[in-house]
């Protein structure tokens, strides 16, 4: 892991938006509002103090799975790798920052909804986070994914989970 780990509660302002790299590894990508609460003392009350919004990127089996289970407005738990990253404005010339999450976990608040846990085979997917870039990706699964014809998705994995 590089970066700060992190845990964030909050919203999903977006569908999740899945695509596959070229070699066949699944990549989701979707935003996350935070609400932001203060704890008054002088009237012993909760205040709003503003929404953070978070781009969050998940790969893998993760990614396939965030998809199929999760929609706008859900409320979410997720932990992972926070970062900065930087770009070139083309407008402009200047140098622009964000934050971006890099999930490891995701998965529905059971505070406000109640959940069906399925368990899903196990898969290799392809590579590791950052070997495909997001503008190569398409929306639909490489026909031969690499290492999928042995059955072990490319990575030694069976097709069943060890539990």
């Amino acid at each position: 892991m590089n970066g700060t780990h992190i845990t964030l509660v909050g919203n999903l302002t977006d569908e999740p938006e899945l695509r596959f790299t070229p070699s066949g590894a699944a990549v989701a990508k979707f935003s996350v509002a935070v609400n932001r609460r203060t704890f008054d003392r002088q009237t012993n009350e909760w205040k709003e103090a503003g929404t953070d919004f978070h781009r969050v990127t998940v790969w893998r089996s993760l990614a396939e799975n965030v998809a199929a289970t999760l929609s706008k407005g859900m409320r979410v738990i997720l932990a992972g790798d926070l970062r900065q990253r930087s770009w070139k404005d083309e407008k402009t010339g200047e140098t622009r920052y964000g934050w971006e999450v890099t999930a490891d976990s995701v998965g529905p608040d059971l505070t406000f909804a109640t959940a069906e846990v399925k368990k899903t085979a196990r898969t290799g997917g392809g590579g590791a986070p950052g070997d495909e870039t997001w503008a190569s990706a398409s929306t639909t699964r490489p026909t031969a994914a690499a290492g999928a014809a042995n059955g072990q998705g490319g990575r030694g994995y069976a097709e069943e989970p060890p539990y």
